[in-house]
């Protein structure tokens, strides 16, 4: 098989939902599509099960935590398809430090919820079904945290200790309770960034001064070119053929922090080296036989 720029030219579909708004929205698959797309190959994006493409490449890139069956249908059709195997990203399925009431854990915790991105996706979505409905998501909104179903993740609570949970949360099964695990240096909160599609990688290492880390509030972030094998295993066990994972590195202890398979990166001049590095991983699928994934 030819490197990335001599390959023979393919047409990829990507699988999305209509509420995503995929063009928009500033997802790094977008900024990576372009890359395919002054490559030559050709890449259509579909929102609709019912509308029939024919491609070379199917992308599953749904951006709600339990993909619907009918997307998980369509993307099934394709001979090679990218994160077929990934249909629930819920917290309460890919999460190795839930924290269950009376379980001894005696620890800081933080409060999340177990769908994706605060829930906000998925609650935008129920809003629009009936008035009634929209009514009720406005209602809960203004609810107190503990018993919301959507709490944006940079409000997640960070609590000293298990006994500091409210009662709410251990009935509420829109929140998940997890070990507040974080990594540390120099006084710093740190995390690690892995953004993959298939053998193509880049690890970040992110400083800032609060708890919740992501890019927007690092002080300091460094290449990180060193990548456990036991991350590497979790995305395997997993099934993600693309997306990040955020992760930090405690006691010597792998602990992930959120697997994303719809990864937001906006089409900046800056972030074009990125989108680059992981166009050029589509060639490690190409060089598979048809129905086999890089994950598998």
């Amino acid at each position: 098989m030819a490197r990335f720029s001599g390959m023979s030219m393919k047409h990829i579909v990507i699988i999305a939902h209509p509420n995503d708004q995929f063009a928009e929205r500033g997802y790094m698959l977008a900024g990576v599509a372009e890359q395919w797309r002054e490559a030559g190959h050709e890449v259509t994006v579909v929102d609709n099960p019912a509308v029939r493409v024919e491609a070379d490449i199917a992308i599953l890139h749904v951006d709600l935590t339990v993909v619907p069956e009918e997307f998980m249908r369509y993307v099934a059709r394709y001979p090679l398809s990218l994160n077929c195997r990934v249909r629930d990203i819920s917290k309460s399925k890919i999460s190795s430090n839930l924290v269950r009431r009376g379980d001894g854990y005696a620890g800081p915790v933080m409060i999340k919820t177990d769908l994706n991105c605060g829930g906000i996706a998925e609650g935008e979505i129920a809003a629009r079904k009936s008035v009634i409905s929209k009514l009720t998501r406005a209602i809960r909104r203004r609810l107190p945290w503990s018993m919301r179903s959507e709490i944006g993740m940079w409000d997640y609570p960070v609590l000293d200790s298990v006994k500091e949970v409210p009662w709410a949360v251990w009935r509420n099964p829109s929140l998940i309770v997890e070990k507040f695990l974080p990594e540390k240096h120099d006084g710093f909160f740190c995390m690690r960034s892995w953004s993959f599609l298939g053998d193509a990688e880049e690890n970040l290492l992110m400083y800032g001064n609060q708890p919740i880390m992501k890019s927007p509030v690092a002080v300091r972030i460094e290449d990180c070119p060193e990548i456990p094998d036991e991350i590497r295993r979790i995305r395997n066990r997993l099934g993600f053929d693309f997306g990040k994972f955020d992760y930090g590195i405690v006691n010597g202890r792998v602990v992930l922090y959120d697997a994303n398979r719809t990864p937001v990166m906006m089409p900046k001049p800056s972030n074009v080296p990125k989108f680059k590095l992981l166009a050029k991983g589509l060639e490690s699928f190409l060089e598979l036989p048809p129905r086999l994934k890089a994950a598998g």
